[in-house]
C-alpha cells in the first residue's frame, strides 16, 4: 500500500486517494472483524450471525421484517441464521401484541453475553483509534461513513441513532 496522503483538499480528491480510502477500509474491515470472527468460530457461527445479534441487541423487540429491511438479505438467508440462533438459545421470538403474525426479537441472557463478547473487542478498537485521531477527525469519520450509507436509507440509519 501507497503512503497515506494527509492534508488533502477532499473538494480535489484524485482518484489516488480515493482507491487509497477503499483500501484502507478493507483493512480496517478486516482487522475490525478479525476478533469477533474467533468468538463467532467457537460457537460454528459466521458473520451474518454476528450482525443479526448486533442489531438485535441495539432494537429489542424488532419484527423480522425491521430486520430484513435493516440487513437487505433474502428472507431465506435470514431465516437460517435466525433459526440457528433460537434454535441454540441465543434469541427469542414472541408473537407481536398487535399483529400475531408478526415476530418480536429480543437477545436471550445468553445471546446478551455474545453480543457482549462480540462488541467488547471492536469498542475496545473503536476506543483507541477514535483516541489516536482526535475529536475533529472522529465528527468527519461519522460524516464520512453516514455518507457511505446509500440516500435512500442515510436519515433513517441517522433517526435510529438520535433515538437511543
Amino acid at each position: 500500500m501507497t503512503d497515506v496522503k494527509v492534508g488533502s483538499n477532499p473538494l480535489f480528491l484524485r482518484d489516488e486517494e480515493l482507491i487509497q480510502g477503499i483500501e484502507l477500509l478493507f483493512y480496517a474491515y478486516r482487522d475490525f472483524t478479525g476478533d469477533p470472527d474467533a468468538v463467532l468460530a467457537e460457537y460454528g457461527f459466521g458473520r451474518a450471525h454476528h450482525r443479526v445479534v448486533h442489531f438485535v441487541s441495539r432494537n429489542p423487540g424488532m419484527s423480522v421484517a425491521e430486520l430484513l429491511e435493516i440487513l437487505r438479505i433474502t428472507k431465506q438467508s435470514l431465516s437460517r441464521v435466525l433459526s440457528q440462533l433460537v434454535e441454540r438459545g441465543f434469541i427469542m421470538q414472541k408473537q407481536g401484541t398487535r399483529d400475531r403474525r408478526q415476530r418480536l426479537l429480543y437477545l436471550t441472557e445468553t445471546g446478551t453475553d455474545l453480543a457482549e463478547r462480540l462488541a467488547e473487542p471492536q469498542k475496545r478498537r473503536m476506543a483507541r483509534a477514535y483516541r489516536e485521531a482526535g475529536a475533529d477527525a472522529v465528527e468527519g469519520y461519522r460524516k464520512v461513513l453516514a455518507g457511505l450509507i446509500g440516500e435512500g436509507s442515510r436519515e433513517a440509519v441517522l433517526r435510529s441513532f438520535r433515538r437511543r
